[in-house]
């Protein structure tokens, strides 16, 4: 894996990894660099590679511009686009060492890394209607089995005359019931909602814009300002 660029967000060499500007880089001073335009205010991941193909998965044998993302550069990618704003549009700047790329290349890179992306979100989506099924199946399970023990144990402290050991066995059989409620409880409370923010963030990486700069022209690997 290239080396990953260490940009801060307010000045230079301040260890946060991505980068808060405006505007798109110069063309000059990014060595040819060719893409999307990055807006005003974007949150922009800077990322520094030798070579292109670093971006990708080494030992995925599809043609390059199908590969998936490389491991390392998914998660610092995803990473670094966790800490922005909510509100403020992602960028991907990538810094080549080597030769610049032509627009119609750049524009593969950057189509390939939104369909990664893009994937991805379709994963998440999947996942988060799964757990939903699962939610909803087990809650009918669950009030299932705590109507069934309510009733049991009803029942039981009914035919007791009151027992002090039927009542133990009711207030037994309530816990239970509540227990068998833990799981739909869980999902519905807490788990859909980490899915939901995962898939949010995967379809704003799908739309973010790409530039491509030959870093040897900006020998640095500083923002332009």
């Amino acid at each position: 894996m290239g080396e990953l660029l260490r940009e801060g967000r307010d000045h230079i060499g301040d260890g946060t990894g991505a980068s808060l500007r405006a505007g798109a880089p110069r063309e000059d001073a990014a060595g040819g660099a060719t893409g999307d335009a990055i807006p005003p205010h974007a949150y922009v991941i800077e990322v520094r590679v030798p070579e292109l193909a670093r971006l990708f998965n080494a030992i995925d044998p599809s043609p390059l511009y199908d590969r998936d993302l490389d491991a390392d550069m998914e998660e610092f990618i995803v990473g670094w686009a966790r800490e922005a704003p909510g509100g403020e549009p992602l960028a991907l700047l990538v810094h080549v060492d080597r030769a610049a790329l032509t627009p119609h290349e750049a524009g593969l890179v950057r189509d390939s890394i939104h369909a990664f992306f893009g994937n991805r979100a379709v994963r998440s989506r999947r996942q988060f209607r799964a757990l939903l099924r699962l939610g909803r199946t087990s809650l009918m399970i669950g009030i299932a089995v705590l109507a069934g023990f309510i009733a049991i144990g009803d029942l039981i402290a009914w035919q007791a005359h009151g027992s002090r050991m039927a009542e133990v066995v009711r207030e037994s059989l309530m816990i239970g019931g509540w227990v068998a409620m833990w799981r739909p409880l869980e999902i519905f409370l807490y788990e859909w909602w980490p899915i939901r923010a995962e898939t949010r963030l995967l379809d704003r990486l799908t739309v973010m814009p790409v530039r491509i700069g030959n870093h040897e022209g900006d020998s640095a690997g500083r923002p332009v300002e």
